[in-house]
């Protein structure tokens, strides 16, 4: 646990100095307080009704030990506030920028819900225990002990009484913590659950209406929020049995008791009524505190298991890393997969891919066919480095993937993936993702080749027009274009197109890949579709079955092959002519 807080401790930073008065002032505020009950006792005691000297005396002294003691709570809450908000966000800031540095396999291993939780939730209650600990957590302890102090000055004998409750209060304290920090385990693992599922049907939220399974997914989500909830009300149930207070009202009670019965029968020579009134009120602060260490460590309880999930990320080390002094520059978009198998878990059996061995010259344009589930875009994720294979190497313009700086390899690669991705933002903005620095007309001339131009200056305000986010008003043939347009723009070594002209007619499928040929002709270009209109074009084409290759060979290859590539082309040509003889009837 400690090697945990300290990696937390890290994202204190320039919020040090906040850190540290806060638990000052918290002093400050703690020793004023517990000096009120003492200057307030020698009032009463002093307070014959023949003078006001007394009032006027001890009551000065309590409005300046108030006004001290309230200055001390204000600048420690105002710190703590500070101390605490920076803490986290510079927490946040840490998570994410440590997120940005995963592989997919490292993204698959913590899930994506699981890492929202982590950067949402289990911040939000470490900040709250942190703010609690610079603030509530060192006021307790010495609360409790300069009011021991002072209880004791005034008498020892009724301050035994506090003591000897305060370890029955610590014994339940202690037995009722126990039940409980099982239950947050289950409550975090929950909340990944319920994020899950709200990801799930936003995501895939026109699938949920076009089916009418609003109903299934209420359900769905009421069961996860339910046992949140029960989880929730167990730990509650737990936490507000009464014994406490309880206990707190009987040692009051026999303070009362025993004090009353020793100011009569000492005179008040042992044990004045001032005394008294400042007894009980030390009695109070002492006991008091044993409720708030109870919440105090029901929080850290909590924000522990927070914690430990916020650390776990913080401290792993991402699956795929750039070397040391790695290379920085790609020399061509040459392609060699030798003897490549890949599984997506470690020491798995079970390969996604296996015994790939192909090479692809620079500048050339390679087609990539197979059945769902053959792995066709695990095999494009491997160029890049999206993920690393198990056996074998991926090497790119002559040199091991492995060997590069991962920024640099990733610069010399476009990808326009199956699932097209547009953020909140202009036009413009979305497709200078491909290049920052790109002009106007850089932008408007490959949105030309890409066909993007046309629909774009249908919108209001052209290439200003306001994404939203994920792509949502504009349709799945114009995200592609856009995507395409924005890979472009990057002038890659390698441009791979996942699936990534499924959604455009094969008019504007055929206008694209003419323009790939004009604009980008250097560039090896590989070509993952389901059409075969898409890739007949192309240098040779790739038949993958069972994540291993099936068949390769040019388009005319293929076909005087038999095998699967002229099986689909059969089916796609066949179930062409039966539309156009539909259309023509």
């Amino acid at each position: 646990m400690l090697k945990k807080i300290k990696i937390l401790t890290r994202s204190i930073r320039e919020y040090k100095k906040e850190t540290l008065l806060a638990p000052l002032f918290i002093i400050g505020e703690t020793l004023l307080e517990c000096l009120i009950p003492f200057v307030m006792s020698k009032l009463i005691d002093e307070m014959t009704g023949e003078s006001l000297d007394p009032v006027i005396k001890y009551g000065s002294m309590l409005i300046i030990l108030s006004a001290c003691s309230l200055f001390c709570g204000v600048m420690s809450a105002r710190k703590a506030a500070v101390a605490s908000g920076g803490f986290a966000k510079n927490l946040r800031e840490d998570l994410f920028f440590k997120i940005q540095t995963f592989s997919f396999a490292d993204i698959d291993r913590f899930s994506s819900s699981s890492l929202v939780t982590r950067m949402t939730t289990d911040i939000s209650s470490v900040q709250g225990a942190f703010q609690e600990i610079i603030r509530i957590a060192i006021r307790v302890p010495l609360m409790m002990i300069f009011s021991i102090i002072m209880a004791m000055t005034i008498s020892v004998r009724m301050s035994l009484i506090f003591l000897a409750i305060f370890p029955f209060l610590l014994g339940i304290f202690i037995f009722a913590l126990r039940w409980i920090i099982p239950y947050f385990d289950k409550i975090f693992k929950r909340y990944d659950s319920m994020n899950e599922s709200v990801q799930e049907n936003v995501n895939g939220i026109r699938v949920v209406k076009s089916f009418v399974r609003e109903e299934y997914e209420q359900e769905k989500f009421e069961k996860i929020s339910g046992e949140v909830a029960r989880d929730f009300i167990k730990v509650d149930r737990i936490i507000g049995i009464p014994v406490t207070n309880f206990s707190i009202y009987l040692a009051l009670l026999l303070v009362d008791y025993f004090g009353a019965r020793l100011i009569i029968s000492s005179g008040g020579s042992s044990l004045s009524t001032g005394d008294l009134s400042s007894l009980i009120t030390y009695g109070v602060q002492i006991l008091s505190q044993v409720v708030m260490v109870t919440m105090i460590f029901v929080m850290i309880s909590m924000a522990g298991e927070s914690a430990e999930r916020i650390a776990e990320v913080l401290e792993h080390e991402p699956s795929v890393e750039s070397p040391e002094n790695g290379l920085t520059e790609v020399k061509d978009g040459s392609i060699d997969f030798e003897n490549v198998s890949f599984a997506y878990k470690e020491g798995s059996k079970r390969y996604a891919l296996e015994d790939i061995d192909l090479h692809i010259p620079s500048g050339a344009t390679v087609g990539i066919i197979g059945s769902t589930g053959s792995s066709k875009s695990t095999l494009i994720q491997l160029i890049s480095r999206l993920y690393d294979v198990s056996k074998g190497s991926v090497k790119v313009g002559g040199e091991d993937v492995r060997d590069y700086d991962l920024t640099s390899l990733r610069d010399a690669v476009s990808v326009v993936l199956q699932k097209n991705v547009l953020f909140k933002g202009t036009i413009k903005e979305n497709l200078r993702w491909g290049n920052k620095d790109a002009s106007d007309e850089e932008i408007e001339r490959i949105c030309r080749l890409a066909q993007a131009d046309e629909f774009i200056n249908t919108f209001p305000g052209g290439y200003d027009y306001m994404i939203e986010q994920g792509g949502n008003n504009v349709s799945g043939g114009q995200k592609q274009r856009l995507c395409i347009a924005r890979a472009l723009l990057k002038k890659p070594k390698i441009l791979i197109l996942d699936d990534s002209t499924s959604a455009v007619d094969t008019r504007t499928d055929a206008l694209i890949q003419r323009a790939f040929e004009k604009e980008i002709p250097d560039t090896t270009k590989i070509i993952i579709a389901q059409r075969i209109s898409s890739v007949e074009h192309a240098d040779f084409t790739v038949v993958l079955e069972g994540g291993k290759i099936a068949e390769q060979g040019s388009h005319e290859e293929l076909l005087e092959l038999g095998g699967i590539y002229r099986e689909v082309y059969d089916s796609q040509v066949k179930g062409k002519e039966e539309d156009d003889g539909t259309q023509d009837a």
